[in-house]
C-alpha cells in the first residue's frame, strides 16, 4: 500500500524544501570573488531561520579539492578566490529535513560543474518507485563519464530521516550490482560528485562539525554548558562549534569528543588534490517519478 504524501511529515519535508530552495539561490548568488565565506554561511542559516525553519546542519562551504564537511570557524577571515566552491546547504521543520548542494565555478573549470549538474537531472529522470539505487548511480556515471571526469565514487546519496541527516538507502554515484529497489514515499537526497582527479576522497585532519552521539554526565562546567544547549537544540543533527554559545568551545568538544559524546566529521577532500563539484536535490519517490522538494 503507498503511502499517503498529504501526510504531516510529507507536507514537513516540502516545506523544509521550499525554504532551502530560496536560501540556496541568494547564498550562491553571494559567492564571488572577496566575499566572506563566514559571512555567506552564516547569513544563509540566519535566512533559514527568518523563514521558519531551522539549519539541518551547518552550511557546507568546500572549496577546489574540498568535497564535504568544511564550514567556516568562529572568527573565519577567509574569502573566495578564483576557485570551485560548493555549497551544501540543509533545513529542518520539526525535524524534517531537505537537503541540496550547488557548486557555484570561480576557478574557470565551468563544465566540471555541469558535470554534476547535468548527472543529477538524469539521476531525477529515472527515480520512481521499483528503480533500484544502482541504476541510478548508473547514470550518474554515464553523464560524468562523458564529460571525461570521474564520478566520486566513495560519496553517496542518502535517505533522510526524522532528525536523521544520512539513512538508507544509499545513492552511490556509479553504476552497482547491489542496489536497494526504492519505495514510493522514501525521501532521498540525490547527490552526484565529479572530478578531474581520481574519483575518492579522504579524510583531512581539520574539525568544524559534529554531533551528538550519546548523552552523559559531564563533570567540566564548560562541556557540560556545551551538552546542555546541544541536547536542546540541536539533538542528533550535525552542528558547527561557532554554534555553541560557550567562550571555550574548542575546549568543551575536545572534552566530549574525549568522552565519546560528540563525534567530529573531519573535512573530506580528493585524494590526489584535483577539483571537485557537487549538485544535490531532495525528491519524495512517487509510483510513477519523483517530487522534488529543493527546486
Amino acid at each position: 500500500m503507498s503511502p499517503d504524501l498529504t501526510d504531516e511529515r510529507y507536507e514537513k519535508h516540502r516545506e523544509a524544501g521550499e525554504i532551502l530552495a530560496e536560501v540556496r539561490a541568494e547564498a550562491a548568488d553571494r559567492v564571488e570573488v572577496g566575499a566572506s565565506h563566514l559571512e555567506v554561511a552564516a547569513d544563509a542559516e540566519e535566512h533559514i531561520r527568518e523563514l521558519g525553519g531551522e539549519p539541518a546542519f551547518p552550511v557546507n562551504i568546500s572549496i577546489d579539492h574540498e568535497a564535504a564537511h568544511a564550514t567556516p570557524t568562529p572568527d573565519d577571515g577567509a574569502t573566495f578566490g578564483e576557485e570551485m566552491v560548493n555549497l551544501d546547504v540543509g533545513v529542518h521543520v520539526d525535524g524534517w529535513l531537505a537537503d541540496t548542494a550547488i557548486t557555484v565555478d570561480l576557478s574557470g573549470t565551468p563544465d566540471l560543474a555541469e558535470a554534476s549538474e547535468e548527472a543529477l537531472e538524469a539521476a531525477l529522470d529515472v527515480v520512481e518507485a521499483g528503480v533500484e539505487t544502482g541504476e541510478i548511480g548508473a547514470e550518474i556515471e554515464a553523464v560524468v563519464d562523458g564529460y571525461g571526469y570521474n564520478p566520486v565514487v566513495n560519496l553517496t546519496g542518502h535517505g533522510l530521516g526524522h532528525w536523521e541527516q544520512h539513512t538508507e538507502p544509499n545513492v552511490p554515484n556509479r553504476g552497482v550490482e547491489q542496489g536497494v529497489e526504492l519505495e514510493a514515499g522514501d525521501v532521498v537526497a540525490i547527490e552526484p560528485f565529479a572530478t578531474d582527479g581520481g574519483g575518492k576522497v579522504n579524510e583531512g585532519s581539520h574539525e568544524e562539525i559534529y554531533s551528538l552521539e550519546r548523552e552523559a554526565s559531564v563533570r567540566n562546567r564548560q562541556a557540560r554548558a556545551a551538552l546542555e544547549q546541544i541536547v536542546e537544540e540541536f539533538k542528533t543533527l550535525p552542528f558547527a562549534r561557532r554554534w555553541l554559545e560557550t567562550d571555550r568551545a574548542e575546549m568543551a568538544l575536545r572534552r566530549l569528543g574525549q568522552n565519546d559524546v560528540v563525534h567530529g566529521y573531519p573535512v573530506l577532500q580528493e585524494q590526489e588534490g584535483c577539483l571537485v563539484s557537487q549538485s544535490e536535490h531532495t525528491v519524495i519517490v512517487t509510483e510513477d517519478g519523483c517530487e522534488v522538494t529543493t527546486r
